[in-house]
């Protein structure tokens, strides 16, 4: 019997949720909390920091803004500009970068920045793909990874000593509470909750032909580089009500194009539109945990009274924990030939992470699916 959340739809098998004696989730806590926010003190706050890294006489960029295209990054983007700040927008390649991903990253350019996209070697990538899919259950690994490396990385060349990154996850989605109420991304934070999943970067050397020298992108810059710039990262979120909707809202005002349907697993037609394996990344949360993205954007939706507990429970019920046959309209063979993977070798890696105490498998431990393709679940949202 899994316990849920009783004010979301959150199951306790979520990693670093705690749910206090009310029954009532750390996610669900956390948004609580911001109701007592001093929002116009906390926008001084972030007019006084980003002052203070101005670059004197335009002499350098203001600041870093990691972009991935999405309505998120375009919001965040919009919001520098608005407080006159100089950003230098950078794009570590998605894996598996969509057509409206790609339209969306042009966007932003167009909005009036400078923008720099680093790809990393595809071929080293898609082993990367391969290789963090079977070992930890995890497609996008390296695009988590790259995220968090490249964008500092890039502040450590160019000497920018501010970066400006979007929420913190784990005040948004629920995680332990010294990390809630961080207002700067740093190593720390990266190691524990930026997608590593047990996997470092240097355990990929010597697999499948992956030389250190092939992974330079991928590591994050020593303590005393960043020391040398100053550099250090916040979380725009802190500093303003963060809200995916409203971000959407903001960013289609200024051209963010969003999918003509829902996207698939999902709720919405606003996000993860720019890479077509995260419908396989979302599904694998699914397998291990029992949520996925549907339950995500729901959640966010009933804390902001948007939409009702029960109302939730239905929906997430239609679209959640779909087996993906396309993403983003692109069918899954085609995804899966990328990283040199056929469908029923990824079949086999489904089972060996489908948890057996949350779905149903017959006496050999087998997962058993219908013919759909969906597993059965053993456990009722309620």
């Amino acid at each position: 019997m899994i316990r849920f959340c009783k004010r979301c739809l959150y199951p306790e098998t979520k990693p670093d949720l705690w749910f206090d004696e009310r029954g009532v989730c750390s996610a669900c806590i956390g948004f609580e909390k911001r109701g007592a926010v001093d929002w116009a003190y906390r926008r001084e706050q972030f007019v006084e920091l980003t002052n203070r890294h101005r670059a004197k006489g335009g002499s350098n960029y203001d600041c870093i803004v990691p972009v991935s295209g999405g309505k998120d990054s375009t919001y965040q983007v919009v919001r520098l500009l608005q407080h006159g700040l100089n950003p230098l927008c950078v794009t570590a390649t998605t894996d598996s970068l969509s057509d409206i991903g790609r339209r969306n990253l042009q966007n932003i350019a167009k909005l009036g920045v400078d923008h720099i996209e680093v790809t990393m070697n595809p071929v080293v990538r898609r082993r990367l793909n391969r290789l963090a899919l079977t070992e930890i259950g995890d497609i996008s690994w390296p695009e988590h990874v790259a995220i968090f490396t490249v964008p500092v990385r890039m502040a450590v060349q160019l000497r920018v000593s501010l970066l400006v990154w979007g929420e913190n996850s784990q005040n948004e989605y629920g995680g332990p509470e010294a990390a809630q109420d961080k207002n700067v991304l740093d190593r720390r934070w990266l190691e524990e909750f930026g997608g590593l999943l047990g996997l470092r970067v240097t355990d990929a050397v010597g697999i499948d032909g992956i030389e250190r020298k092939h992974l330079v992108q991928y590591f994050y810059p020593s303590d005393e580089e960043l020391k040398a710039v100053g550099a250090t990262g916040l979380f725009l979120g802190h500093y303003f009500p963060w809200d995916g909707y409203q971000n959407v809202l903001i960013a289609q005002a200024h051209g963010f194009e969003v999918s003509p349907t829902v996207v698939e697993g999902s709720l919405a037609n606003y996000e993860n539109l720019d890479n077509y394996q995260t419908g396989i990344h979302d599904y694998f949360k699914y397998l291990k945990f029992g949520f996925g993205r549907a339950t995500d954007i729901a959640n966010n939706h009933i804390r902001r009274g948007r939409l009702t507990r029960e109302d939730a429970i239905a929906l997430v019920k239609r679209r959640d924990g779909k087996f993906p046959w396309t993403y983003l309209g692109r069918p899954i063979a085609e995804i899966l030939s990328e990283i040199n993977m056929t469908l029923d070798a990824f079949l086999v890696v489904c089972d060996r992470f489908t948890n057996k105490r949350l779905f149903m498998a017959d006496n050999r431990g087998k997962p058993v699916r219908d013919q759909d393709g969906n597993l059965i679940p053993l456990f009722e949202l309620r």
